[in-house]
């Protein structure tokens, strides 16, 4: 579970960072989603924007939660088409 404090810390973090992943017409393929998957691997917590075009006839907030728990992440927010996921990391044994 995520705490409020946890969600400002988040959005603090990646308000100044432009998105690292870009959800296109196709909306969430299994391409994009790998690649959300890897980078939430690797940095805990990234910005991704859904373009106009993937918003034929859905809402951002259906896909973002849509690819968040594909990706088995928690959704921070949603911000017009942008919108900011987090995953704790895994201890390596």
């Amino acid at each position: 579970m995520i705490t409020q404090k946890m969600k400002r810390r988040i959005k603090r973090a990646l308000s100044a960072e432009r998105p690292t992943v870009w959800v296109g017409k196709e909306g969430a393929t299994t391409q994009i989603i790998n690649e959300i998957s890897k980078q939430l691997d690797t940095r805990a917590m990234i910005k991704a924007k859904i373009l106009k075009t993937a918003l034929q006839d859905k809402e951002a907030t259906n896909i973002a939660t849509k690819i968040a728990e594909q990706t088995e992440s928690q959704l921070v927010e949603v911000r017009g088409h942008t919108f900011l996921l987090y995953k704790r990391k895994t201890k390596k044994e």
